[in-house]
């Protein structure tokens, strides 16, 4: 049934375009108002039973110059081995450990610092450009994210006869956000198999599917783009509830945003998923498309970011050191290993791990 709309969902994103390549509408505007920095505190405690066991935190990592800046991170924990390890090859940074055998309790505490600030493009032209090797990493396909058959057969029907590639990044956008719809039921963030979502017409799902969506659709356009995997760490400055952390304990409030970079411009935010979260968890949770506060947010969320939130990294396919439970669609949940046996990482009452955030004032 969606994929029947598209003559209608082509002719809305291009309608869409016009005007709104600007800034943000006044209802939520994130702008850059100086940098936030905070403490982001990971205590892990695995339930091992004597029985060997592994963890790997994630640390944040990326640097972006006017929005994200990594800081220290430092850790304590009873494992008979521990490092953190910072792997430029896969962009990402985390702490392993690991206890042999044993009646120790198997306990770590990650506590790393970064500081981040809101983001406004202007969409001028700023000579912005990505080496070849860049931009062949961030059009590259996944193992869940192909950019050939129906990714690419999508990508192309939506971009079919605009110029541009910023009106075309904004297309997509405009696509994701017509076509998907937010599912409470899906587990944690979602996992993000862009194939089998449009084979099936099942275009439903959280940020990890349906920013996935936009970045395997951009990447089959030939637009360089990326997840960016994280964690929402304070309340939105908006007033949206959805859009920010309820309190300092946000074991459960990872976040996967999207961008799109443009040739002469730059990187630029992209976040469909969220104006689908409005549209469902906003209360009085009966909003659509067309109400004013989701209009808002559906302008500001193509070019804008509220800094209330810290990227750990970009990276995709992730393997880990000492895992025996093979590739990760990507990293932003603990992970850990019990005698082997790979335990459920959006399972935090199980696990054991909470993750609270402070803000460094």
């Amino acid at each position: 049934m969606i994929l029947d709309r598209r003559t209608f969902l082509i002719a809305s994103a291009a309608a869409a375009a016009a005007p709104s390549m600007g800034l943000a509408a006044a209802g939520y505007a994130p702008r850059p108002n100086g940098w936030r920095g905070f403490t982001l505190t990971t205590s892990v405690a695995l339930p091992r039973a004597g029985a060997p066991a592994q963890v790997w935190v994630p640390v944040p990592s990326l640097t972006a110059a006017e929005w994200s800046r990594p800081g220290d991170t430092t850790f304590t924990t009873t494992a008979d081995r521990a490092e953190l390890v910072v792997d430029n090859a896969q962009g990402i940074a985390f702490v392993h450990a690991a206890w042999d055998a044993g009646d120790t309790p198997a306990t770590l505490d990650v506590v790393s610092r970064a500081a981040t600030q809101s983001r406004a493009v202007t969409f001028d032209t700023t000579g912005a450009s990505l080496t070849a090797d860049e931009r062949a990493r961030h059009t590259a396909p996944t193992d869940l994210i192909p950019t050939d058959g129906i990714v690419r057969e999508t990508a192309l029907m939506i971009t079919d006869g605009i110029p541009d590639d910023l009106t075309k990044a904004r297309a997509i956008f405009d696509w994701v956000v017509e076509s998907t719809e937010r599912n409470p039921e899906t587990r944690g963030c979602g996992l993000g198999d862009v194939a089998s979502m449009l084979t099936l017409g099942d275009l439903t799902g959280k940020c990890a599917d349906l920013n996935a969506l936009y970045v395997g659709l951009a990447r089959a356009a030939g637009l360089p783009a990326r997840d960016l995997y994280g964690l929402r760490v304070a309340p939105s400055a908006f007033g949206y509830k959805s859009l920010g952390a309820g309190s300092e304990t946000v074991t459960k409030a990872q976040h996967c945003r999207a961008e799109v970079f443009v040739e002469g411009i730059g990187w630029i935010p992209a976040d469909p998923a969220d104006v689908r979260k409005v549209v469902l968890e906003e209360p009085p949770k009966t909003l659509t498309l067309a109400d004013p506060e989701v209009q808002d947010v559906r302008a500001a969320l193509f070019g804008s970011a509220e800094g209330n939130w810290l990227v750990y990294n970009d990276a995709h396919d992730v393997v880990l050191p000492g895992a025996t439970s093979g590739t990760l669609p990507f990293l932003m949940y603990p992970h850990a290993e019990i005698d082997g046996v790979e335990q459920d990482e959006l399972s935090p009452d199980d696990f054991v791990y909470t993750i609270t955030a402070r803000e460094i004032v």
